[in-house]
């Protein structure tokens, strides 16, 4: 099945509620007005488990739910593509994309950014793309991955696959050269090379976090080849095509939460500790735009 195939079908049937509505405001009193639909959906796309990510994402819908006064319904998507393709369909009012995800919601939903994640300063926060490789590996730079086998976490991921593959063209090398393989999540590409199952893995700095707390990486087995430019985190966004003054509240609403509301995500996004959320618009991530056109990243490659 082509890429482009397999964004239509995944989009059809990949969206999976995991939460229903959280507990709080009456639906039957939500003024469309005010909500439209009568309930919120609030996509994540799954760059952990989602059983981890569930959790810690109702926490911050309920206190969305409350401040902004309209039901908040939760949904964790299968993949990047299925919740491109949600929003565009009118099947999410507000998302939180990966960096490269936004680019594409952007282009293809007219998703407008709202917010990101802060540190207790209030300064947005970032995190890096890098690639690893076994500490006695003969493996010292990104050119030395040639015929080798490298562990990417999903297709359209920021971090999990765009820069590492702009990281292979800056060091001459196509993607053919190497023994690309997707495996899934950028959980299950760590596992890839902890597992001994390929030569090299992408590993971002916010999984490496993780993975570490859980005690299921040791950093002084490994080593790290490559490592990208600082990338803005995740930004939540809103539909494009809803109601000027409902968007201006939705961002009043996140930028009101309070660093407890957010804090349960954040530590997945090596948030720590975290302050209130923080503004961003589409300015904020203007490398990532740069970045897929560098590529001719289009939605057949989401």
């Amino acid at each position: 099945m082509s890429s482009r195939s397999r964004f239509v079908a995944l989009g059809a049937a990949a969206l999976l509620t995991l939460s229903l509505t959280a507990c709080g405001s009456d639906s039957e009193s939500a003024d469309a007005a005010t909500c439209p639909g009568g309930t919120i959906r609030f996509g994540v796309e799954p760059y952990e488990d989602p059983a981890k990510l569930t959790p810690a994402y109702q926490v911050l819908a309920r206190a969305l739910q409350t401040t902004l006064d309209c039901p908040v319904e939760l949904k964790v998507v299968d993949d990047y593509s299925a919740e491109v393709l949600a929003m565009r369909n009118d099947q999410l009012e507000i998302a939180q994309f990966g960096p490269l995800g936004y680019v594409f919601a952007s282009q293809q939903a007219g998703a407008e950014p709202m917010v990101s994640f802060a540190d207790a300063n209030g300064k947005l926060t970032t995190y890096t793309a890098g690639i690893w490789v076994p500490k006695d590996s003969p493996i010292r730079t990104v050119a030395d991955l040639r015929g080798r086998s490298l562990a990417l976490g999903g297709v359209g991921s920021t971090s999990g696959d765009a820069l590492p593959r702009y990281a292979l063209r800056e060091a001459g090398l196509k993607d053919s050269d190497v023994k690309i393989d997707y495996a899934g999540g950028h959980p299950e590409a760590l596992l890839a090379l902890t597992n001994g199952k390929v030569e090299a893995a992408q590993i971002n700095s916010q999984q490496l976090a993780t993975a570490k707390a859980e005690g299921s990486f040791d950093e002084s087995e490994f080593r790290q080849v490559w490592r990208s430019e600082p990338i803005p985190n995740d930004p939540i966004t809103v539909r494009g095509n809803l109601d000027p003054a409902f968007k201006e509240r939705v961002r009043k609403a996140l930028l009101e939460l309070s660093p407890a509301d957010v804090a349960k995500v954040g530590a997945f996004l090596d948030v720590d500790p975290p302050g209130p959320l923080a503004r961003v618009d589409e300015q904020t991530y203007q490398p990532l735009f740069e970045l897929a056109s560098t590529l001719g990243l289009s939605e057949g490659d989401v």
